[in-house]
């Protein structure tokens, strides 16, 4: 006998497209002309921050910086669905929904200037510091949903990793364990492409990241990852249904920028691939609906760019203000300090080690 004994479908979302049109049908309840405009100025404020970033590491004055030029819509729009006391894990790339969330721009600064005092979050922000390794934060996001499940607090951690990180073990043993355990986690894949220089036709042969979701019996859907109302929506609907289990969303986006000021993307993709994604830009496509809209002109245009600039140059300065104490580097190891680690202190101090 052979019979079939499961299938499923991926379904995909798009709500804002390339041209700035707007299906209303599709759109979510509760989002009005302030929230799209707030949601215009939030991907605004990132890419000028990026900008910003990657001109101070080509002047020595940051180190190796990861851009998101071009992802702007799939981190302000899940950031801006998120609510108060729902907590986000990131990787290494997702600058916009620190902002978003509240974290001080001259932190940010401060962290890609090397100081790791930059990567302490604030109370209230509701994040993880920055993570590097390659998929190494799933594990951690599907620990600290199993820990809102366990205390009925009723928030949802929502996560986020790039088409790369879904072909590591790690991206398999946390929806594994979100699968089985009904944690409330939400997965954000930035399918952005890339992964350093390996295209994602060379990762994997699944037509599609959020299928891999099926296997751990998670739901999952692919949004268009440059539209910020598409991914504010699956969001939304994610966190809101997070009392049921997890979700994996597939944002596909593309990095218009370098993998880190390490990179050269010129050396493995074609400057065609490019000027056909910039034709999807997201910043671009909400500002086109604005405009057409009677929403934004030149005049809040400039009024807007002038405003995030200042905030930018001041919070830059702060940064460079900043006068790092070589004490910290035994102060925020542990939470407490052991005593093998307070004896190296106590000899450090002694010795004058970096007094001169």
């Amino acid at each position: 006998m052979l019979s079939k004994i499961y299938s499923t479908e991926i379904d995909y979302l798009q709500i804002l497209d390339e041209n700035g049109e707007l299906d209303k049908a599709l759109a979510p309840k509760g989002i009005d002309s302030n929230t799209l405009i707030e949601m215009y100025k939030g991907m605004s404020l990132a890419r000028a921050f990026d900008a910003k970033v990657l001109s101070l590491q080509r002047q020595g004055r940051a180190v190796t910086y990861a851009p998101l030029l071009g992802e702007e819509a799939t981190q302000i729009g899940s950031a801006m669905a998120m609510g108060k006391n729902d907590f986000f894990v990131p990787a290494f790339r997702q600058h916009a929904v620190y902002i978003a969330r509240g974290t001080p721009l001259h932190l940010l600064f401060l962290y890609w200037k090397g100081y790791e005092e930059g990567d302490v979050i604030p109370k209230g922000v509701g994040g993880t510091p920055i993570i590097v390794p390659v998929s190494t934060q799933l594990p951690h996001a599907a620990g600290i949903a199993f820990a809102q499940k366990y205390k009925g607090t009723g928030n949802s951690v929502v996560t986020y990793v790039g088409d790369g990180g879904t072909s590591e073990g790690d991206f398999y043993e946390a929806l594994n364990f979100a699968g089985v355990w009904k944690i409330p986690l939400i997965v954000i894949i930035e399918n952005n492409g890339w992964a350093i220089s390996i295209p994602r036709s060379k990762q994997t042969a699944a037509k599609t990241l959020a299928q891999k979701a099926v296997e751990a019996g998670i739901n999952a859907i692919q949004v268009d990852g440059n539209d910020v109302v598409g991914v504010y929506k699956a969001t939304k609907d994610a966190i809101e249904n997070s009392a049921q289990g997890p979700t994996v969303i597939e944002c596909l986006t593309y990095r218009m920028g370098l993998h880190t000021t390490a990179d050269d993307p010129t050396k493995y993709r074609s400057d065609a691939d490019l000027e056909e994604w910039k034709k999807k830009d997201p910043l671009l496509r909400l500002k086109t609906y604005l405009v057409k809209n009677n929403l934004w002109d030149d005049g809040k245009e400039k009024e807007m760019a002038e405003e995030q600039a200042g905030r930018i140059d001041k919070a830059v300065e702060e940064a460079e203000r900043f006068v790092p104490d070589p004490k910290s580097m035994f102060e925020h190891v542990y939470s407490f300090m052991p005593d093998v680690l307070k004896q190296e202190l106590d000899e450090s101090e002694a010795a004058g080690f970096w007094q001169g």
